[in-house]
This record gives C-alpha cells, sequence and structure tokens, in this order.
C-alpha cells in the first residue's frame, strides 16, 4: 500500500472480499512449486498473504507494506510474536513497513506477487526497478493493480461532490492519489526496468461490495477521509467524512456498483 497513507487495517480486513478474489486469481497465475522464496509487495492487512503462504510448504516468504496499521495487522495474522518480532512459522521470514519505491530486501526472491497496491504509487519507473531489484534473474512478477479506466464514473462523482462546499475548503486541491496506468506503457516501463518477457492486460471487474459503507470509507474514499482528518478539527473532521460519505453513496445509488479495470501484470526478470 502507499507510504502516504496509514490505512484502516481492521475495516480493510473485514471489508476486503473483492480483493481476495482478485488474489486468488494471481496466486493461481504463479504456478508456484512450493518451495520458492516469495515477496508479497503491499501486503496489506496479511488476509491475503496468508492465502500465498498456503501455496509455500516448503518455501519462505518475505511481505512488505507502506502503511504501519496494515503491517501491524498483517504481523499478528501471520503469528509475528510481539516480543521478540520472530513469526512462529519458519516460513515466514519478515513482515516489515517498507516503501516500495526504497525496496530493499537482504535476499534476491525467486517471485514477487501483488494485488491492488501498484495504483497508489505515482512513480511506476522506480517501482519497477526497485522490483527487478529484489528479484533473482529469472525470477517472477505477477502482479495485478487497478488500470486506465478503473472506477472512472465513481470516481468522477467523488472527486465532483468533494469540490462543493462544505468539502472543497479541504478536499478542493487535492492531487489525485492514484496512477491507472494502461498495458502498453506498464510493458515499456517493465522492458526498461529489466524485465523480459512482459505482458499487461486490463480486463473488467464489476463489483459491488456487500458492505457498501465500510468499504467506500476504507478502500474508496480513504484518501479524501484521510486529507479531512489532517486538515480540519476531529469533530469537523469526523461530522465531514460522514456527510461526504453519505452523499457519495446516494448519488452513486443502491446497490453500489463498481465498474473496476484491472491491470494484469506477467514479467520475467532478464539475465539468465
Amino acid at each position: 500500500m502507499s507510504a502516504r497513507l496509514d490505512w484502516d487495517a481492521a475495516t480493510y480486513d473485514r471489508v476486503a472480499d473483492p480483493q481476495e478474489a482478485w488474489a486468488r486469481e494471481i496466486i493461481a497465475r504463479m504456478d508456484l512449486r512450493g518451495d520458492e522464496l516469495v515477496l508479497d509487495a503491499g501486503c496489506g492487512s496479511g488476509r491475503v498473504t496468508r492465502l500465498l503462504l498456503d501455496e509455500l510448504p516448503q518455501g519462505r516468504l518475505v511481505a512488505v507494506d507502506g502503511s504501519p496499521g496494515m503491517v501491524a495487522r498483517a504481523q499478528a495474522a501471520l503469528g509475528l510474536t510481539a516480543d521478540s518480532g520472530q513469526a512462529r512459522d519458519e516460513r515466514v521470514v519478515a513482515v516489515e513497513c517498507q516503501d516500495l519505491l526504497e525496496l530493499s530486501l537482504p535476499e534476491p526472491v525467486d517471485a514477487i506477487f501483488s494485488c491492488a497496491v501498484f495504483h497508489h504509487i505515482h512513480d511506476h519507473d522506480r517501482l519497477f526497478a526497485r522490483l527487478r531489484a529484489a528479484l533473482r534473474p529469472g525470477g517472477r512478477l505477477v502482479a495485478q493493480c487497478g488500470g486506465e479506466g478503473n472506477i472512472d464514473d465513481f470516481r468522477v462523482l467523488a472527486q465532483e461532490i468533494a469540490g462543493r462546499p462544505p468539502y472543497a475548503e479541504y478536499l478542493g486541491d487535492m492531487p489525485l492519489p492514484w496512477h491507472y496506468a494502461g498495458p502498453s506503457a506498464s510493458e515499456e516501463r517493465l522492458r526498461a526496468a529489466g524485465f523480459d518477457p512482459v505482458r499487461c492486460w486490463t480486463e473488467p471487474k464489476p463489483t459491488r461490495p456487500v458492505q457498501a459503507r465500510p468499504f467506500a470509507q476504507s478502500v474508496l474514499l480513504n484518501y479524501h477521509i484521510k486529507r479531512l482528518q489532517e486538515l480540519a478539527e476531529p469533530e469537523r473532521a469526523a461530522e465531514l467524512t460522514e456527510r461526504l460519505t453519505d452523499e457519495v453513496l446516494a448519488a452513486a445509488g443502491e446497490p453500489l456498483e463498481l465498474h473496476y479495470v484491472r491491470l494484469n501484470i506477467e514479467a520475467t526478470a532478464a539475465g539468465l
């Protein structure tokens, strides 16, 4: 996840059914033997990381995330003890707070998995370079994130409402926090970073969250809410958070349907 936002890990963990479904598809495409050293790049709450660990009966796992709250939740999910920081499961090498743009690992990994993370990072050139540096030659990057056109209708609606009073005072000049890239540009960046062969493609993933309100607040409007918390007095921020959520969900209609577009990435580290 983005290093610029400390996520509400408990709520995210509770509502992330769509992300788990996408992650299962990514893991299936990795075609793991089960003895690899794998990096979960942006592990979130650890909910998906546990699925990845199930595929590594003789392997090892490293997990990193830029959100301290997410890392704490993932450490608990993966059985790291608070006193020593060591995992009860010897397959879990480390669960650490790291910005992916500054990623540093003690040894190269055989594969990198990532789900719903890369669109929170604007500098994909540096991102892919750091991921390539973390892979052994011949190692694979298999990932999925938001792609070009992702939830465009919801995002436009939310930005329009956020630009009106009483939110505009705090949100009117908020820069867009996401980077939804297309397949061709992503393939070019991957090759420039030292991956070959590469394959990227997008696919629609229409989604209806079961718990629309907590999903909206923890996944869709989280950057807006964080900015309100940073700029407004606590009581005012809490009031505006609920009002903004109400207005956006009312305008989006019921049931909440999100037109997700996922960018799939498969790339091999060149150098063999």
